[in-house]
């Protein structure tokens, strides 16, 4: 049992997470970091997990870190706050580094670590009206925490633009910057799109696919030198001999679908 998220995995091999504190407007205290990383630490554990959906209860995705949380932390010591952000940074680098596929569901507002979680999801679908906010600034903070991601979604020129004016960013903004690839008018268009996206998902090779992951935080801001073209070509010699690509192959050839399930 929980008390801050729900969660669950599916006969699909699905799992959902549900961010369920909206009476605190789902913001991060103690408990629901540490529920949230234990939770994401299991999961990523299971070796027959295809996806996984992140979303939230009630009218914010995530207003960032609880008030209250942060009031009482401000009167710790350096140490213990030191240890409560990096307990933080390890939750986020949790879910950046989650094995398979993820999805953001975003049906409302996300400031601050909240924007950090879809930073570190790989699809993010939000509703049109939902608005975001790194307002660590106007808290005599810094984003620190979530910059890494965000920064990488967003660019330097926004990074420098939104970390130092806290401006709210807008549905169209945010799907301007990276920050979410598809907007929609209502629930049921959310819903739509993660649909969408795990039927899309499905048909791929699910060790593929996280050789993709791996392949991308590998590859990022590396030079094309002989050493990245050793480590691609390294990379796909390995996965030509996987029994997954040779059934991809063999499927594609044949005009079939690929039966992935049969070689786990």
């Amino acid at each position: 049992m929980s008390d801050t998220l729900q969660y669950e995995i599916g006969g699909d091999q699905v799992a959902r997470i549900n961010l369920d504190r909206p009476a605190a407007c789902n913001a991060f205290d103690d408990v629901m970091i540490a529920e949230l990383t234990a939770c994401l630490a299991g999961l990523a554990q299971n070796s027959t997990l295809r996806a996984l959906v992140l979303s939230a209860s009630g009218p914010f995705f995530c207003a960032g870190l609880d008030y209250a949380w942060l009031l009482r932390a401000s009167s710790n010591d350096q140490h213990r706050n030191f240890e409560e952000a990096l307990a933080l940074s390890r939750l986020m680098q949790l879910l950046d580094r989650f094995p398979v596929p993820t999805i953001a569901r975003v049906q409302g507002a996300a400031f601050g670590m909240g924007l950090g979680l879809i930073a570190c999801c790989d699809l993010v679908v939000a509703r049109r009206d939902a608005h975001f906010q790194l307002s660590e600034v106007r808290l005599g903070l810094v984003p620190a925490i979530t910059a890494p991601y965000i920064q990488s979604k967003i660019g330097l020129s926004a990074a420098r633009r939104y970390f130092l004016t806290a401006e709210r960013i807008d549905g169209d903004c945010a799907h301007r910057l990276g920050l979410v690839h598809e907007l929609t008018d209502d629930d049921a268009g959310l819903d739509g799109w993660v649909a969408h996206w795990l039927d899309a998902l499905r048909r791929n090779g699910p060790r593929a696919m996280q050789a993709a992951k791996r392949l991308v935080a590998a590859i990022e801001h590396r030079p094309i030198d002989d050493a990245l073209l050793s480590d691609i070509a390294h990379r796909i010699a390995h996965l030509r001999t996987r029994a997954e690509a040779q059934e991809g192959v063999a499927a594609h050839v044949a005009g079939r679908p690929p039966r992935w399930y049969e070689l786990d």
